[in-house]
């Protein structure tokens, strides 16, 4: 298109389409009205939560399943701090989302006069947990700010990136031409070390690969690479589903001992996308994790290398670039190296380990997924979660996802499970949360309501925060504030227009999963652990 001349707000509403965003979340106030102007005639939604944190989960959750980055727009001060925890936990759990703040006008940053929403520093406030955060001094540098901020979110490793635009800024006018969409191609490993990398797959004779968050796009060429070294593949938690079904899967934690049996006894450990982070690989928090000679690290995130175990290899790059580099060096029939076994066993124990109670709670994620085709489960901080991170196979490529990792946020499950529907309408989410972490967004059933999202809230009452009183029971202390009293779940969903239903038995779920399926809309299933039978 030729040169034209539009405000601020609107020319940012154009940049956003042309970068391929569809849906933005946020809450309009005094401080955001101009950027919403070009907005009614785009072809991007807008969903309205009813807090920020909200619209942060919301993007997060719609990240995850669309590939895309997730768009916020929130207004200056309490708009942008109500966004941190989000943004938080997209940046501990590399989920690209761009956050859109206004910020009061340019001559009163910095002078502490009192001003609505005023905050000493906001930008660097937010700096300390973004990739970027950039405050649009000037208006004709809008284009320029904004390819930076696409660029950075789809190159390197993913997290949050915040543009905060002054009010007197977003009326302004300015000639914008073409907008550029970036693409930026990924780092990729030195032929040397790739040389090396393909003569240790060679000579290894009970080779091992560890699949992070960083991994699920390459999923075809790890699957490719899995079988020609005929390697178990063990998936962290946001890795789960890559692999749903092979025998070469082990979709179990590396907190676990079965698993780090597997590892400590292998020759070669390949861990691609995987920040080998406390959460997946010590969630005991009991240093049990092997010493690996042999260990060999892939991660787009040249930092990242630096932290955590130390390799004996370390490799810049994506992974994509990273497993279809080495698939051409590794010509040649399979070499058959007791893999399956070696997965299949290891996959039986994991199970067994994680104890009964565990493992009823397991079934019951395994329902959910044998149920409804396709499913997603977005889960929040809730005992069957934490139970599922242990040991749990996705049915599908982000077919599992959870705050109980990373930043460990409650709350994060329902309003991630309505951005994970707005970027799959078709397909059915289940939201897995505890009566304690429901109560932490429990308007946001509202926002299902209002966007229509094919959400299943699937309520796991214990009455009150039910892990932390047995920590505290485990250590001795007599529980105190893991009490809080819930509301009747069911009164509180038929006040937003939702079908909701309570089980008296397990048995009941698979049907009432079925029901709630056909309904169009959200809606919402309870399961009490000591009033469902057959649950506990």
């Amino acid at each position: 298109m030729g040169i034209v001349t539009k405000t601020v707000g609107e020319a940012l509403i154009d940049i956003l389409e042309a970068n391929g965003v569809d849906v933005v979340f946020g809450i309009p106030g005094v401080h955001t009205v101009e950027l919403y102007r070009g907005l009614a005639n785009s072809r991007i939604r807008h969903v309205t939560p009813r807090h920020e944190q909200g619209a942060g989960f919301m993007a997060d959750g719609y990240a995850r399943v669309s590939r895309k980055p997730g768009v916020c727009l929130v207004i200056t001060g309490p708009g942008l701090t109500n966004t941190i925890t989000a943004m938080a936990q997209a940046y501990q759990d590399s989920v690209p989302m761009l956050v859109i703040s206004g910020v009061n006008p340019r001559a009163s940053l910095g002078h502490g006069r009192g001003r609505l929403h005023e905050l000493p520093d906001q930008r660097a406030m937010i700096a300390t947990l973004a990739l970027m955060s950039h405050t649009l001094l000037e208006p004709e540098d809008l284009p320029i700010v904004m390819e930076r901020a696409f660029a950075i979110l789809r190159s390197g490793r993913p997290g949050p990136v915040h543009i905060e635009i002054p009010t007197d800024v977003m009326a302004k006018k300015i000639s914008i031409g073409k907008i550029v969409s970036p693409v930026v191609a990924g780092p990729r490993a030195e032929l040397s070390h790739l040389l090396d990398l393909a003569e240790r797959c060679k000579s290894a004779r009970a080779p091992v690969i560890l699949c992070g968050g960083g991994a699920v796009s390459a999923a075809p060429g790890i699957e490719l690479l899995a079988q020609r070294l005929d390697a178990p593949v063990v998936t962290t938690v946001n890795a789960r589903g890559m692999f749903s079904g092979h025998d070469l899967s082990v979709p179990a934690s590396p907190s676990l001992k079965a698993v780090r049996k597997l590892i400590a006894a292998s020759d070669l450990v390949i861990a691609l996308g995987t920040q080998m982070g406390q959460t997946d690989y010590d969630m005991y928090d009991d240093a049990g994790f092997p010493v690996i000679s042999q260990l060999v690290r892939v991660d787009i995130d040249l930092q990242q290398l630096a932290r955590g175990p130390a390799a004996s290899l370390s490799l810049h790059s994506t992974v994509n670039n990273l497993v279809d580099d080495l698939l051409s060096l590794l010509e040649g029939n399979p070499v058959q190296r007791d893999g399956r076994r070696r997965a299949g066993e290891v996959t039986i124990e994991a199970r067994a380990e994680i104890g009964e109670k565990l493992e009823r709670q397991v079934t019951i994620l395994e329902t959910i997924r044998d149920t409804l085709s396709n499913c997603i489960i977005v889960g929040d901080s809730t005992q069957p979660v934490y139970a599922g991170n242990l040991f749990y196979e996705a049915g599908r490529i982000h077919g599992w996802f959870n705050a109980a990792t990373g930043y460990g946020a409650l709350g994060y499950g329902p309003p991630a499970a309505i951005g994970a529907s707005l970027a799959e309408p078709t397909t059915p989410i289940v939201c897995l949360v505890g009566d304690g972490g429901l109560q932490f967004s429990l308007a946001e059933i509202g926002s299902a309501k209002d966007c229509g999202a094919n959400v299943i809230f699937l309520v796991w009452n214990n009455d009150g925060y039910g892990e932390i009183k047995n920590y505290m029971l485990d250590c001795g202390i007599t529980p105190e504030g893991v009490t809080p009293s819930a509301p009747d779940f069911q009164l509180i969903a038929s006040a937003y227009g939702l079908a909701a239903e309570k089980l008296s038995h397990i048995s009941e779920l698979p049907a009432a999963l079925l029901r709630a399926e056909s309904a169009a809309g959200p809606s919402l299933i309870e399961i009490h652990e000591i009033l469902t039978a057959g649950v506990s």
